[in-house]
């Protein structure tokens, strides 16, 4: 019986019921000596509880998509066929553009809104520079399967979970491609591919999306090897003109870190409620050594750049909790590297799929202009309009105020780390969806 199916929400919620019922019904009626009937009311209670506790955390996993399987939630999954040693491009000298097509077969996938706006496709993917084998998941625009459209290459942005988090969160908990639909069609938004690759690699760990020879080349598998397979089996546009990557929490840590220290497959990126500092998520095998944090901190990276990198970043976040992390990357970005820092107040949401799921039209918006999609209508006023108090205006999503900024832009008194990690307190750094 699968972790996120609705027989076993159903089967929770029945047994759930019976525990209830059951001291009512039997409390009194036990026989037997004393400490039998300690003992079964003691079980009857115990079931209670259980059962309880259990619909709660299905109920939770699936409105946030939080373990996708039995074998993500034991830690028993694994998803990694072999760690190579790839070197500091990622490809091992291997001439990717070379490598024969990648011909995928792709069946409806299953689950909370998978069959919402068009549907969205599945397909299971043998990374063949990264070692990985993991699942990857594909919306297409409702432009795409226009005659109009028939000759037409569509951008693309790769959609980051947390963690941990399931590739199907952006289509589930965060509905984008419900949000994004009506405006393409109106062409507020460009017609942009939706892919969701599994991040979750690792029993118990966060890969931090970085390549780790010996454990994980979850970098590769993110950067080169999901590309290639999309390039190959759509049509999309080529990177790094028309493929940018979004993700929350430590998914945005990843999307951040991959657009700068790969402007050559990624134009722009969107982070929401992220950190740069790898020891934002303590979880993180790019926590494990000074080195590793270094080479996965995406302010190190753009400050260390002998050239700075042409992307574009969208960093979104309240205050202690991705904000910071938004102003140390825009006090060291020099052109042509652009950094939009977004203010949110408190009220916004907290580090949960309340705060994230109403960005993403505006990180859509902002994505059309920044990556030259120019026949989409309308602007995205965050961009231009002047900063203001917390509290929104007309028309935004409750609580997201964007473009207000605080009162002040102070650090608040954080040390260097913590500004350039995006947390100003270990409670924020260790904090997860």
């Amino acid at each position: 019986m699968s972790l996120t199916g609705t027989p076993f929400l159903y089967t929770t919620i029945v047994l759930s019921v019976v525990a209830l019922i059951l001291p009512f019904v039997l409390w009194s009626r036990l026989r037997g000596p004393k400490a039998l009937r300690a003992a079964g009311r003691a079980l009857m209670l115990l079931f209670a509880q259980g059962t309880a506790v259990t619909l709660v955390f299905v109920l939770v996993n699936n409105q946030n998509n939080l373990y996708d399987s039995w074998a993500d939630l034991f830690g028993t999954g694994d998803h990694v066929q072999q760690a190579a040693d790839l070197g500091r491009d990622g490809t091992g000298g291997i001439a990717v553009k070379r490598l024969p097509k990648v011909r995928q077969t792709f069946t409806q996938a299953a689950g909370p809104g998978m069959r919402k706006a068009g549907g969205v496709r599945v397909t299971q993917l043998k990374g063949r520079v990264s070692g990985v084998n993991a699942e990857v998941y594909v919306w297409l625009p409702p432009q795409y399967d226009d005659p109009a459209y028939r000759g037409r290459k569509f951008p693309v942005v790769e959609l980051l979970p947390g963690y941990p988090g399931s590739a199907k969160a952006w289509f589930g908990a965060m509905a984008a491609h419900e949000q994004l639909l009506p405006l393409m069609r109106s062409g507020q938004v460009a017609p942009f591919i939706l892919v969701a690759p599994r991040t979750n690699l690792l029993a118990g760990v966060d890969t931090g999306c970085a390549n780790i020879p010996g454990q994980v080349n979850a970098d590769t598998w993110l950067s080169i090897d999901v590309p290639k397979m999309v390039m190959d089996n759509f049509r999309a546009q080529s990177a790094p003109r028309g493929w940018a990557v979004a993700g929350y929490s430590a998914g945005a840590h990843c999307a951040a870190k991959l657009a700068v220290a790969h402007p050559d497959r990624y134009r722009a990126a969107v982070s929401m409620s992220g950190y740069n500092d790898p020891i934002g998520e303590r979880n993180s095998l790019a926590a494990q050594t000074p080195a590793l944090r270094a080479a996965n901190n995406p302010y190190l990276l753009l400050k260390k750049a002998p050239v700075p990198p042409a992307v574009a970043l969208y960093v979104s976040g309240e205050s202690g909790d991705g904000y910071e992390a938004g102003l140390a990357l825009e006090s060291i970005a020099k052109a042509p590297t652009t950094v939009h820092t977004v203010f949110l107040p408190r009220s916004a949401g907290g580090h949960t799929m309340a705060l994230w799921e109403p960005q993403v039209p505006a990180a859509f918006r902002w994505l059309t202009l920044q990556m030259g999609q120019n026949r989409a209508k309308g602007q995205d006023g965050s961009l231009t309009r002047t900063p203001h108090a917390p509290g929104g205006e007309a028309g935004e999503p409750a609580g997201n105020a964007a473009g207000a900024t605080p009162p002040s832009r102070s650090t608040g008194g954080s040390t260097h780390e913590a500004l350039a990690s995006g947390t100003a307190s270990r409670g924020g750094a260790a904090r997860k969806p």
